[in-house]
């Protein structure tokens, strides 16, 4: 994997490329403002770039969209200390926003979204149904619950568990359209069939072979509105 990473502190660069490297990531290409980085992609094929948000001779969010319009199968991923520009980097197509000082498990999960996204796979889940194990396909989860340590999935059959968190479920089903709506909640987007705008502008979403909804949380509505705006 090709990396590209841009900040304008030397520092912070500094960090980055040994985080990267701890991970096994030798590939490396570092740029310390917009403009040395679209030098650089001028020369080079990257599979992913991390871009600084906060830089003072062009933004990331600006550098994103010029990255985006000449490199569309480029992955993007923004760092910043501030959770505010969060909306903005997703409508450039980031595929994570990461909050500075993050942790090498953090930037690992970031980079796991890219190679799934890369390489979607005929998938197949195996989860437990009552005293029996159910095979899964992802078009056959209408939602997904969090329940501690595991997931509820939803089906027309019912309710089945799987022994993984939802922060890795959401990885792993990204790649088939499923959006997190809620902290709790995983919704696939070719399943729904109706939105209600309720309390505090949350989202309430029905779905087409189940009967019950489910609420997104304020951040979720906002994040599904700005992508189907």
């Amino acid at each position: 994997m090709k990396i590209l990473i841009v900040d304008d502190e030397p520092l912070a660069l500094s960090r980055l490329q040994r985080l990267l490297t701890s991970l096994g990531h030798t590939d490396i290409v570092s740029a310390s403002s917009g403009k040395e980085a679209l030098e650089c992609v001028a020369h080079n094929d990257f599979d992913v770039a991390f871009l600084d948000i906060s830089m003072s001779d062009m933004d990331g969010i600006e550098l994103g969209y010029a990255l985006r319009y000449t490199h569309e199968t480029m992955a993007i991923i923004y760092q910043s200390a501030h959770d505010n520009y969060a909306l903005k980097a997703f409508d450039v197509g980031a595929v994570d926003y990461l909050l500075k000082p993050y942790t090498v498990e953090s930037l690992g999960r970031s980079l796991e979204r890219v190679s799934v996204k890369k390489n979607p796979k005929e998938l197949r889940l195996i989860a437990k149904m009552g005293d029996t194990h159910t095979l899964l396909r992802p078009e056959d989860i209408y939602y997904v619950k969090a329940d501690l340590t595991e997931v509820i999935f939803r089906t027309v059959e019912g309710f089945s568990y799987y022994p993984k968190k939802i922060s890795e479920i959401e990885i792993l089903l990204e790649p088939y359209n499923f959006l997190r709506v809620h902290r709790s909640y995983l919704v696939n987007l070719n399943r729904i069939k109706e939105m209600e705008t309720i309390d505090q502008s949350k989202i309430s979403f029905t779905f087409d072979g189940v009967k019950e909804s489910i609420e997104s949380s304020k951040e979720g509505a906002k994040h599904f509105r700005h992508l189907f705006k």
